[in-house]
């Protein structure tokens, strides 16, 4: 039997015990919600990157498709392997909007060129912005990764 005195020892043992688990267990927790966080803000910086480089280069290539028939290869390849980026690292939506502007870019390509006059009747129709889809798509993506 106990006495009083082992049963309070005992209890306080126990007590700290308890007290020292939850410590650790909330500590834990919050390093994991802190790696994560970190891990998401550096994914998303990465497809922050990669989406305004693709931004740039299909832009640069869209216009010069308007005003010439030669295809720039070294930049198709470029925008190329910026697709091939997003195939790992982002959706099937993102993909596939960059994968129809560079379409749009190519085909421009075989297209007669624009004149200035063709190119402010497209402006006001609103056909001349491809990548609206893309960078749609992109912002929904990088809005989603915030939290």
């Amino acid at each position: 039997m106990m006495s009083g005195f082992e049963s309070s020892t005992l209890a306080a043992l126990a007590g700290s015990m308890i007290g020292g688990l939850t410590t650790l267990a909330v500590s834990w927790m919050a390093q994991r919600t802190q790696v994560q966080t970190a891990l998401k803000a550096r994914d998303r910086a990465i497809r922050q990157k990669l989406y305004k480089q693709f931004i740039e280069e299909a832009t640069n290539l869209y216009g010069d498709a308007l005003v010439n028939n030669a295809v720039e290869m070294p930049m198709l390849i470029g925008i190329y392997a910026l697709i091939g980026r997003m195939r790992v690292i982002s959706s099937a939506r993102i993909v596939d909007r960059a994968e129809v502007a560079l379409r749009v870019i190519v085909d421009m390509y075989f297209s007669p060129n624009k004149t200035i006059v063709e190119l402010h009747q497209e402006i006001n129709r609103d056909k001349l912005d491809i990548l609206r889809e893309f960078s749609s798509a992109a912002r929904e993506e990088l809005v989603a990764l915030k939290y």
